[in-house]
């Protein structure tokens, strides 16, 4: 096992890792819209998947991965009626690369966040 730490994307907020690799496979903490010094982007819900997608792909990279290789995505949602918007991100982000996915809407997320993102992705 093999704790993942990248300084492109923002540091754990909490006692964990931004990524744990064991064997193969490389499994994500979900990410907010933190910018690199921790600091919270307040944007709309599309700005805010732009950046948490940019920031699991810098950790996916220190892992030794990348977005064509996540085999898993879980989406938490503040609220469900942002679904399309963050489709469209999502779908650019991960192009002709359709992963299998959750997406789950929840009360609160940290730092009152409006989506939040966690993924398992193979290396190769």
């Amino acid at each position: 096992m093999q704790y993942i730490q990248t300084d492109k994307a923002p540091a754990a907020i909490g006692p964990y890792s931004q990524a744990i690799k064991v064997g193969d496979m490389v499994y994500t903490s979900g990410q907010i819209a933190l910018d690199t010094k921790g600091l919270f982007f307040d944007g709309t819900v599309k700005d805010q998947a732009q950046l948490v997608l940019q920031n699991l792909e810098e950790v996916l990279k220190e892992a030794g991965s990348s977005m064509q290789q996540v085999v898993k995505t879980t989406i938490f949602l503040a609220d469900m009626t942002d679904f399309n918007e963050v489709n469209e991100v999502y779908a650019k982000a991960f192009g002709n690369h359709k992963p299998a996915r959750s997406t789950i809407e929840v009360q609160n997320l940290p730092k009152d966040a409006l989506i939040e993102i966690e993924a398992i992705a193979k290396i190769d």
